[in-house]
């Protein structure tokens, strides 16, 4: 299997990273991210809006020498706050991400919502503002102190608005992107500009029984190849080259996620892709102006 990614700058990312979305307290994070790395996980997802860059900047300086690694052994990516859109406030946030991950460097920022908070989704600020972000950033890129930047939830009017103006081109799009929501004109389109698509909520939905994991399917082609409903949405992307961010609170879980070294059949990609559902797990961002 791909294990890892070069970007368009030629920064290698890996495929698969742990995502830390609605894991908080160091009680919950120090044991997790201490499994995550003894799997083998190298890239760590978090954002300042999950609250808990402190915990795993913590976690990860206590485990790091336990498993031999140093900083540059591990990919960190955060996220800019909605709150924190334009010139100011985004230098301001990756500060306070550098420090609060105490680090001296990030491996990727994303712009995580081209909305600003407080704002209606139709005022044309939220276009003004963003701009402004991704001009802060690209200053920030080119001193060194991000390895590259990218965006998350933008759409295909996002993008190529930002493209139109931009001096970087995102490195990265991280979207939802899973076999109940293909979102396949804006891969293509990624595909096109260099962009490396990466996907979250690739299991569906954070509730106890994912409508995604449970399809009929899913489980078949899992029975099949004799692994998780999981391990099958994870390798249905990878497999096309797309990084995921499994997350997970169970440790069995998270060795499994990452023990992607099987191959889908050319019948099984193609049952995957085509299954006719149009549902999307997490929020809409194409309502945002």
């Amino acid at each position: 299997m791909q294990k890892a990614v070069l970007l368009s700058n030629g920064v290698s990312m890996p495929l698969v990273g742990y995502g830390t979305y609605k894991i908080c307290g160091k009680d919950l994070i120090f044991p997790l991210i201490k499994a995550a790395l003894q799997a083998g996980y190298r890239s760590f997802d978090t954002a300042a809006i999950y609250r808990n860059e402190c915990e795993i900047g913590e976690a990860l300086k206590h485990f790091l020498p336990e498993v031999n690694l140093k900083r540059e052994d591990i990919f960190i990516t955060s996220k800019l706050d909605p709150s924190d859109q334009g010139s100011e406030r985004c230098q301001q946030a990756v500060d306070n991400s550098l420090t609060a991950l105490q680090v001296d460097y990030l491996d990727l920022f994303l712009i995580h919502w081209p909305g600003v908070s407080k704002l209606k989704s139709s005022d044309p600020t939220n276009r003004e503002l963003r701009s402004q972000s991704w001009e802060t950033l690209e200053k920030i890129y080119q001193a060194g102190k991000i390895r590259a930047i990218g965006v998350s939830n933008y759409t295909l009017p996002h993008l190529t608005h930002l493209i139109g103006q931009a001096s970087v081109i995102p490195h990265v799009n991280q979207v939802e992107y899973h076999p109940h929501y293909l979102q396949e004109e804006l891969k293509l389109y990624c595909e096109s500009q260099g962009i490396h698509l990466q996907a979250y909520s690739s299991l569906g939905t954070t509730v106890k029984e994912s409508p995604l994991l449970q399809d009929p399917v899913v489980a078949s082609v899992a029975t099949r190849c004799s692994v998780s409903p999981a391990q099958v949405l994870l390798r249905w992307a990878t497999q096309q080259g797309i990084g995921v961010l499994p997350k997970s609170t169970n440790q069995d879980h998270i060795r499994q996620n990452i023990q992607l070294d099987f191959e889908l059949s050319n019948e099984d990609m193609q049952s995957l892709s085509k299954l006719n559902v149009k549902q999307k797990y997490a929020w809409d961002p194409s309502v945002v102006f």
